[in-house]
């Protein structure tokens, strides 16, 4: 079946632009409900969350209009960061999760998240279902069995509970002085509150949300205003989170950035010594560095591949056993502590190692040597896919022979934007831009 709505991470677009109106996501509530309470009984439960876009109160609204109607009973909890969806549907006994974010994209899109009982991104399968009711006839709840909607106001209490739960016993962040950016998203409130309770000076950047300001000049795919910041109140390490804080980059005391990749390396190394790495194994996508999957190798650690998004990634995790995953891009996910990728965690498991270590942050973000990568992206339009034209095919073939023995090729399609994404790896400059940029020239010129 061809997916019409759902991508990489749930259904995203830009906001009243189809996919992404209130509508659709009516019928998307109606589906979910009808799906998930399918015994007729009307003890479901579903728990939703946002992020600070100003198109959230519309798709919380349409969302709860739909699934109401076929019987759920809906706890919303305002803006939390998407991890504290996947752990308060599990703690609070709910059938389903939704997280209403466009995560790192900018204001004017928005998405839609769907999380299992088990606190886990439902299945391709299970989607694919979903969307398959979307389109067809869904039989309402009878009158006396519609749901209810009910504001739960303790939700990112919970979270930041659960979340400093999961330092060591005995450690603490007294002396050091954190740059906290929030992105202007959904932990522009928690994780201040968080990084203070547990003993740190903390200054802040991008915790004044405002409907349209998220991601905007700040936060894990903007953190220049964060680096500034480190420099010129001296502080010791900063944490960049994205608009709805699932991913992370770590800034060290001279505002140099280190990615998804060089954290989870430095983590693997930790957990490995200290007889915690599952399996002997981090799971990661391929897009990370080939330098990670070196450092591995020589600590005989071994590194598992998957398709890009950190649900696909949490797959395989659950299927080998393995407990460390996560993507270049900053989701860093622990299964021992959460469901999905939590980037005010990973921050939190990264000031721990400082603390234990004694070391600065710059002496543990530059875990290995970065094979030189260049990535860039396409965007087309119009209905027809770039990559079925014989002319990009050629380019893509004609780049590999180069390549070859010398490093490796990437295409493939975002599945949250109409986008191709060219990625290389190679220790030639030279050659990667070559390649690189030549792919680009023939996609734009298709495009």
């Amino acid at each position: 079946m061809t997916r019409k709505l759902f991508g990489t991470d749930g259904v995203r677009g830009t906001a009243n632009q189809y996919p992404m109106t209130a509508d659709m996501a009516l019928k998307i509530g109606a589906a979910a409900g009808r799906y998930f309470r399918n015994d007729g009984s009307n003890g479901h439960r579903v728990v939703i969350g946002k992020d600070t876009r100003l198109s959230g109160y519309m798709f919380e609204n349409a969302l709860t209009a739909g699934l109401t109607s076929t019987g759920m009973n809906a706890l919303l909890l305002g803006p939390v960061p998407t991890p504290a969806v996947g752990m308060l549907t599990t703690s609070m006994r709910a059938d389903l999760g939704i997280m209403i974010s466009a995560s790192h994209n900018p204001h004017h899109d928005n998405g839609i998240k769907f999380f299992g009982p088990d606190g886990f991104k439902l299945s391709d399968d299970a989607e694919a279902e979903i969307e398959e009711m979307v389109f067809a006839d869904i039989q309402p709840a009878q009158a006396l069995n519609i749901g209810r909607a009910r504001r739960i106001d303790d939700g990112r209490f919970r979270y930041a509970e659960r979340v400093k739960s999961t330092l060591p016993a005995g450690v603490d962040l007294k002396g050091l002085k954190v740059v906290i950016d929030c992105a202007n998203g959904a932990a522009h409130r928690v994780a201040p509150e968080v990084l203070w309770e547990l003993g740190a000076d903390v200054v802040t950047v991008g915790t004044n949300p405002n409907g349209y300001n998220i991601n905007e000049n700040c936060g894990s795919t903007s953190p220049r205003t964060a680096a500034e910041t480190i420099v010129s109140h001296g502080a010791d390490v900063g944490i960049c989170l994205d608009g709805d804080a699932d991913r992370v980059m770590i800034l060290d005391e001279n505002g140099r950035v280190a990615d998804g990749d060089q954290i989870m390396a430095l983590m693997a190394d930790r957990w490995a010594t200290e007889g915690r790495l599952k399996g002997g194994a981090l799971v990661a996508t391929v897009m990370s560095n080939l330098g990670l999957e070196r450092f591995l190798d020589g600590r005989g650690l071994s590194l598992e591949r998957t398709k890009v998004g950190d649900r696909y990634v949490v797959e395989r995790m659950r299927q080998g056993g393995f407990n460390l995953g996560g993507e270049q891009s900053g989701h860093i996910v622990m299964t021992d502590y959460a469901t999905t990728g939590d980037g005010l965690l990973a921050g939190l498991q990264f000031l721990a190692a400082m603390v234990c270590t004694g070391k600065k942050a710059s002496e543990l973000t530059q875990v290995f040597e970065t094979v030189p990568q260049m990535l860039k992206n396409v965007r087309y339009g119009g209905g027809v896919d770039p990559l079925d034209n014989a002319e990009v095919k050629k380019a893509i073939s004609d780049a590999e022979i180069k390549l070859t023995g010398q490093g490796r090729l990437l295409i493939r399609k975002s599945g949250t934007e109409p986008l191709i994404r060219v990625m290389a790896e190679c220790e030639d400059d030279n050659l990667l831009g070559l390649v690189v940029d030549g792919i680009v020239d023939v996609i734009q010129k298709v495009a």
